[in-house]
C-alpha cells in the first residue's frame, strides 16, 4: 500500500484514524473526518484517494481518457497553496507523476487554459471557482469524470453562503456522477453529525470518523502590571506590547492574531517602534494585502526566516507552518472554536502542545482567559448554524448553469431538494426563481436587462455574451463594500482598502497600510496612487468586517467562571484571582453578575438616568435586548433612550427616571409576545433594506462592475434601494424581499439566541441596585457612548478624568 510505503520512508507510524479513513475511502464510503490540527487529516484522506487514482490510471493508460479525478475544495487561497505542497510531497517522494493543479482567483489565464485541455488528476480550488467551471460550455462532460470530492475545513464554509454555493455545486456533481465519493474535513464543532448530513445531502448517510486523540493546549493570559478597576474597551491591549515582545523574543516563530485588519496594522507598527531590530523578520498578513505580499509571508513562515507575523483570520486555517511554536491572541477571539483553531497553529505536529497567550484589551476581558481554559477542558464547542432558503444564491446558481450548458428545470428541481438549504422549497417558489431569471419576476419584466435567460425547447440558457461575461464576474457570495486598489506611482499593487475610507482622505494625507506610512497622491477611478511617507503619524484604515459578537458557548463559560468565583470553596483560576480587587469593588458598589442572577443598576449622573443590564450574551443579542426593553418601557410612558453596549452588558440612558421595578412586575423581561415586540422595537424595514443590498448583489439584480471599473458603493446602495422599494410596493411576496427580512431576524437580531436569553433570565434572580456612582462593570459600557464623540487621544483624556473622579 502506498501509505505504508511513504510512512515507512518518513519513519512515521500512522494513527488509527488514518488507517480507518484509508479503508473507508477504498471501500467506496463518503463521510466527514474530524481530527485535531496537526495530526495528518490531509494524508488520512489523500492516501485512500491516491490508491484509487493510481489503480484508475492503470486501467486507463491513455492520458486523453482522463478527466479530473479528485476535486479538493478549500475556503482560503493560502490553504489551497498548502494543500498543493502537501499532496505534491507524496507525489514526488513516491514518483507518482500526478498532475496536481491549483485553481483560484489568482490562477493565470494561461494555467486555466492548460487545465481545460490537459485535465489535471487533482484540482485544488475554491467554491467560487467550481461555479466558474459550471459556467463554462461543456462543463457537464468535463465534471462528470470527477470521482472524489474533498471539502477541506468544512466547518468554515458551513454557516455562510459560501457553504450554500458548495451544497449546490455538490448537488450538480452528484447528479453527473451518482457514484461520486464526498469527504469533508472538519475541526470540532458542536453539530458534527448535522455538518456531515448537510455536506452529503439528502438520502446519503455516510460516516463520521473521529480521531479521538488528545490535543494539549496551554492557555496563558498576559496580565498587566497594574489592574485597572475601571476598564474600557481596547485601552489595555497596546500597553502590553512590551510583554508581547518578551514572548516573541523567547520563542522561535510566533503568530500574533488580531480580530481586525486595523488592529493588525496598529500592532505591527507598535512592535516595530518598540523593537526596531525586528525590521525584516516581523511581517504583516491580512486579506487586503496583495497576493505577492501574502505569499512572501507564507514562504517566510515555511522557511523559518520570519521571527513573528501579525495576522488576522487569513492564517486561521489548516496551513502547516511547522516552525511556529507560539501563538498570541490579541483581544477576545469571541468564540471557543476560533480561539482553539488559532492555538492549533502552534505545536502543529502529533503529540506537540499548542501554546497560546491571550492578551486582553481591557481588564474585564481577562476573565475570558479563565473561561477559555474551562471551555477547552470541558469540550464546550459552538454549533455552526447553516443558512436555509438563500434564494439569492439559488438564483445566481441557476444563471450559472444557464451560462454553461443550460439546464432543464425538471432535472434541477429534484437536485436542489436534496440540499439542506433548499429542502423546503416549493414548486411555486422554484417557478418564481425561474421567473426572476427569465423576465425579472412580476415587476421588472418591462426591462430587457432582466431577461437574462432564454428558453428554447425547454432548455434554459444565456445567449447574450455580455450577460454571460457580467455573470461570470459576479459569481460568489462574499459581499463587501467597494474596494479601492492601492498602488505606488510605479504602478505596483500593494493591496485594497474599502472605498469609504479612502473617500475621507484629502491629497497629501497619510495612512498606515501594509506596514508602511503612505501618502495619498491622487485617486483615479478606483485606484489610490500613493508614495511612502517619512511622517511619523498617519490614519489607520478601518474595515467594515470583523465586528464579531461573543459566542453562545463562550458566554456560558464566562458566566460559569463568575459563579465559581462566588463560591470561594472552589479552586480559582489565576485570572480570577488577579481580578479580585475589581470584583470586590463591584460588590461594594453594587452586586457581581453571574449565571444565576441578572444584575440591573440604576445610576444618575449629569448625563441623565442610566439603566445598566449584564446578561453576558454578546453585542448582537444586547442590541436586540436593548431595543426590545426600550420599546416595552415606551408602551406605558414616552421615553427617549440612547443605547450603549458591549459583549457583557448594555445601557439605556434617558433624560427621566425609569421605574424599572414596576416594569419588571408588568412583564418587561418575559418571553410573552417576544417575536411581535422584537419586530416592533427595531426599524425592520431599514435593517432589511441594508441587508437587501447584499442579496441583490448575489442574485445579480445589481451589477458590481468590471475589474478596475467597479461601481461606487453609493450607486450600488441607490440601485438596490430602488429595487427594494419597488418590491415593497408592488411585489410584497418577492422571495428576495422576504429573504432580507428573514436574515435580519435570524442573523442580525439573532432571534433564537435572544429568545433563549429571555428564557434563561425568567429563571434567574433579578437584582436591582441603586448606585450613586458608576461601577467597574458599568464603566466600560458607559465609555462606549463616548467613542463617536472624541478621537482616541481626546477619548483617553476624557475617560481618565472620569476615572479619577470615580476613584
Amino acid at each position: 500500500m502506498l501509505a505504508e510505503k511513504w510512512f515507512k520512508q518518513k519513519h512515521w507510524k500512522p494513527h488509527q484514524f488514518q488507517r480507518e479513513t484509508w479503508a473507508a475511502v477504498i471501500d467506496g464510503e463518503s463521510g466527514l473526518l474530524n481530527a485535531p490540527t496537526g495530526y495528518g487529516k490531509t494524508y488520512a484522506l489523500w492516501f485512500g484517494i491516491v490508491e484509487q487514482l493510481v489503480a484508475y490510471r492503470q486501467k486507463h493508460p491513455k492520458k486523453a481518457s482522463h478527466g479530473v479525478f479528485c476535486l479538493w475544495i478549500t475556503p482560503l487561497r493560502s490553504l489551497s497553496q498548502e494543500i498543493v505542497l502537501a499532496l505534491n510531497r507524496v507525489n514526488e517522494d513516491l514518483d507518482l507523476q500526478l498532475d496536481i493543479a491549483l485553481r483560484t482567483g489568482d490562477t493565470s489565464l494561461k494555467e486555466r487554459k492548460r487545465q481545460l485541455l490537459e485535465h489535471p488528476d487533482v484540482l485544488i480550488t475554491t467554491p467560487e471557482s467550481i461555479h466558474l467551471m459550471l459556467a463554462q460550455k461543456g462543463a457537464s462532460n468535463r465534471l462528470k469524470q470527477i470521482q472524489f470530492i474533498v471539502v477541506d475545513e468544512w466547518h468554515e464554509l458551513l454557516g455562510s453562503k459560501r457553504g450554500v454555493l458548495t451544497e449546490l455545486a455538490l448537488s450538480r456533481l452528484k447528479h453527473l456522477n451518482p457514484k461520486l465519493q464526498i469527504w469533508g474535513i472538519s475541526a470540532t464543532i458542536g453539530n458534527l453529525e448535522e455538518a456531515k448530513q448537510i455536506l452529503l445531502g439528502g438520502q446519503h448517510n455516510g460516516l463520521v470518523i473521529r480521531a479521538n486523540l488528545p490535543k494539549k493546549t496551554q492557555i496563558t493570559t498576559v496580565l498587566p502590571d497594574v489592574l485597572e478597576k475601571f476598564p474600557w474597551g481596547g485601552h489595555l491591549g497596546i500597553h502590553l506590547a512590551t510583554k508581547v515582545l518578551d514572548i516573541i523574543n523567547q520563542s522561535g516563530t510566533t503568530l500574533i492574531f488580531t480580530n481586525t485588519r486595523s488592529q493588525a496594522e496598529i500592532w505591527y507598527q507598535e512592535l516595530l517602534k518598540l523593537q526596531p531590530d525586528l525590521a525584516g523578520i516581523l511581517a504583516l498578513h491580512h486579506g487586503s494585502l496583495s497576493e505577492e505580499i501574502r505569499q512572501w509571508v507564507e514562504e517566510g513562515l515555511h522557511k523559518g526566516t520570519l521571527k513573528a507575523v501579525v495576522c488576522t483570520s487569513s492564517l486561521d486555517l489548516g496551513v502547516d507552518f511547522r516552525p511556529v511554536d507560539t501563538v498570541i491572541q490579541v483581544g477576545s477571539a469571541k468564540g471557543i472554536a476560533r480561539f482553539l483553531q488559532r492555538a492549533g497553529r502552534s505545536g502543529h505536529q502529533p503529540g506537540a502542545t499548542s501554546n497560546i497567550w491571550f492578551v486582553p484589551t481591557h481588564s474585564l476581558e481577562i476573565m475570558e482567559g479563565a473561561a477559555l481554559r474551562y471551555a477547552e477542558q470541558h469540550k464546550l464547542m459552538e454549533n455552526r448554524i447553516p443558512y436555509i432558503r438563500s434564494f439569492d444564491v439559488l438564483i445566481q446558481y441557476l444563471v450559472t448553469l444557464a451560462v454553461g450548458d443550460g439546464f432543464k428545470p425538471q432535472e434541477i428541481y429534484p437536485e436542489i431538494l436534496q440540499t439542506h438549504c433548499f429542502a423546503s422549497i416549493t414548486p411555486a417558489e422554484f417557478r418564481q426563481c425561474l421567473l426572476l431569471i427569465t423576465q425579472g419576476g412580476k415587476t421588472l419584466d418591462a426591462y430587457d436587462e432582466f431577461h437574462k435567460v432564454m428558453v428554447e425547447d425547454g432548455l434554459y440558457k444565456v445567449v447574450s455574451r455580455k450577460i454571460a461575461m457580467q455573470h461570470r464576474l459576479s459569481i460568489g457570495a462574499i459581499v463587501s463594500d467597494t474596494m479601492m486598489s492601492v498602488h505606488y506611482l510605479s504602478g505596483k499593487y500593494i493591496g485594497s482598502i474599502e472605498e469609504w475610507f479612502i473617500s475621507r482622505l484629502k491629497t497629501g494625507d497619510t495612512f498606515w497600510f501594509a506596514g508602511k506610512n503612505l501618502e495619498l497622491l491622487r485617486v483615479k477611478d478606483l485606484r489610490a496612487i500613493v508614495k511612502i511617507s517619512t511622517k511619523k503619524k498617519g490614519l489607520v484604515p478601518s474595515w467594515m468586517g470583523g465586528r464579531l459578537p461573543l459566542s453562545t458557548h463562550l458566554s456560558i463559560a464566562i458566566r460559569h467562571m463568575l459563579n465559581q468565583w462566588q463560591d470561594q470553596s472552589l479552586p480559582q483560576e489565576p485570572e480570577m484571582l488577579f481580578l479580585a480587587p475589581l470584583f470586590q469593588e463591584q460588590e461594594k458598589r453594587s452586586a457581581l453578575p453571574n449565571g444565576n442572577r441578572l444584575v440591573i443598576e440604576k445610576t444618575q449622573t449629569k448625563e441623565g438616568f442610566h439603566l445598566f443590564f449584564y446578561p453576558f450574551e454578546g453585542k448582537f443579542v444586547h442590541e436586540g435586548m436593548a431595543a426590545l426593553i426600550a420599546h416595552r418601557l415606551g408602551k406605558t410612558k414616552a421615553y427617549t433612550f440612547s443605547v450603549a453596549l458591549n459583549d457583557y452588558g448594555f445601557e439605556l440612558l434617558s433624560d427621566q427616571e425609569v421605574f424599572i421595578e414596576e416594569a419588571i412586575e408588568q412583564g418587561l423581561l418575559t418571553t410573552y409576545q417576544l417575536s411581535q415586540d422584537v419586530q416592533q422595537s427595531v426599524n425592520m424595514t431599514e435593517m432589511a433594506r441594508k441587508r437587501f443590498r447584499d442579496i441583490a448583489g448575489i442574485a445579480g439584480l445589481v451589477f458590481q462592475g468590471y475589474p478596475g471599473r467597479k461601481i461606487k458603493t453609493k450607486h450600488l446602495q441607490a440601485n438596490s434601494g430602488l429595487f427594494f422599494k419597488v418590491f415593497e410596493e408592488y411585489e410584497p411576496d418577492n422571495l428576495l424581499l422576504k429573504e432580507a427580512y428573514d436574515e435580519v431576524f435570524d442573523f442580525q437580531l439573532d432571534y433564537a439566541r435572544l429568545q433563549a436569553a429571555f428564557k434563561r433570565i425568567s429563571t434567574q434572580e433579578i437584582v436591582i441596585k441603586h448606585t450613586t456612582r458608576l461601577t467597574p462593570f458599568a464603566f466600560p459600557i458607559f465609555a462606549e457612548s463616548f467613542r463617536e464623540r472624541f478621537s482616541n487621544e481626546a477619548l483617553e483624556d476624557r475617560l481618565t478624568k472620569i476615572i479619577a473622579q470615580l476613584e
